[in-house]
This record gives structure tokens, C-alpha cells and sequence, in this order.
């Protein structure tokens, strides 16, 4: 699979994944679920959803790359570069728009999807550099994110 379909796949996926995510807290409420996806509706719990639908994304395409035994450049830290930054992404299209005209879902899910797009083009172009050397330690860069997600939660 070349790497443009690869990031394609992954734009579907993380959207798709978005949906669910958003309703996982609703339908088993704990502490574990509560990590990951939004205990209310305040714009910081659903970082979490734009955050996470990227990173499962790209751990399904980190299993496709690894089944077809492929060889692409910085897979893990290019999902975790696009998942980051999927966050002032949304914030910076949205906001404006929020105050402007308020809540509408349609213009928040367009805004979302446009976010994604955005992210895994981001995420696209650092696999098309050279080896960062960052792969084995993209997993605590992430366990480090939803740490402070579970923080945020908790004072929020």
C-alpha cells in the first residue's frame, strides 16, 4: 500500500472512529474510559475524541504496514505529530466560528474532518522524511498526552 493511500485509509478511519469514541464515556462510564474519550461536552474532553480517533487510525495502519511488510519511514511518530496537532487545528477554525454562530453540529463535524485532513497530511509529509529515529518512543509521548488529558478531566 503506498503511503497516499495509506494516509487516505487513515483519514476515513480516524473520522469514522470519532463517532464511537464519542460515546464510549456514555455507554461504559469509568475511570478507564474516562481517559479516552469525553466525560461532558466541554471543547477540551472532545480533544480527546480528534486525538484519539488519529491515534487508533494510526495504529491500524502501523498493523497494515507491519502485515504487508512494508518499509515507511516514521509511521508511529508522524500519527502521533498528526493526532498533536489535529488539536490547535480544530481549536483555530472552530473557535471563531463557535462565537460567531454558536453551536452547530454539522459545521463541528465538517471542522472535524477538515482537522483530520489537515493532520494526516502533516502526518504524510514526516513519513516521506528521512528516519527520525523517534518510533520506539512515540508510545510515551502519547501515554504522556493522555496523562495530561486525565488531568484536564479531573480539574474541569
Amino acid at each position: 500500500m503506498n503511503k497516499k493511500k495509506l494516509k487516505i485509509l487513515g483519514i476515513m478511519l480516524a473520522f469514522g472512529i470519532c463517532f464511537p469514541l464519542h460515546f464510549l464515556y456514555d455507554k461504559f462510564p469509568s475511570f478507564i474510559t474516562s481517559i479516552f474519550a469525553p466525560v461532558n461536552e466541554s471543547i477540551l474532553e472532545h480533544m480527546k475524541i480528534l486525538f484519539g480517533s488519529i491515534i487508533l487510525s494510526g495504529v491500524i495502519q502501523k498493523v497494515i504496514i507491519l502485515i504487508k511488510k512494508e518499509k515507511i519511514n516514521n509511521i508511529c511518530f508522524s500519527n502521533f505529530v498528526a493526532a498533536i496537532s489535529s488539536i490547535p487545528i480544530f481549536l483555530v477554525m472552530f473557535l471563531p466560528i463557535y462565537s460567531i454562530i454558536g453551536e452547530n453540529i454539522i459545521i463541528t463535524i465538517f471542522i472535524m474532518l477538515l482537522a483530520i485532513i489537515i493532520a494526516e497530511f502533516i502526518s504524510y509529509i514526516i513519513m516521506n522524511k528521512k528516519d527520525f529515529k523517534l518510533e520506539k518512543i512515540t508510545i510515551i509521548f502519547v501515554i504522556l498526552v493522555y496523562v495530561i488529558f486525565m488531568l484536564l478531566t479531573k480539574l474541569f
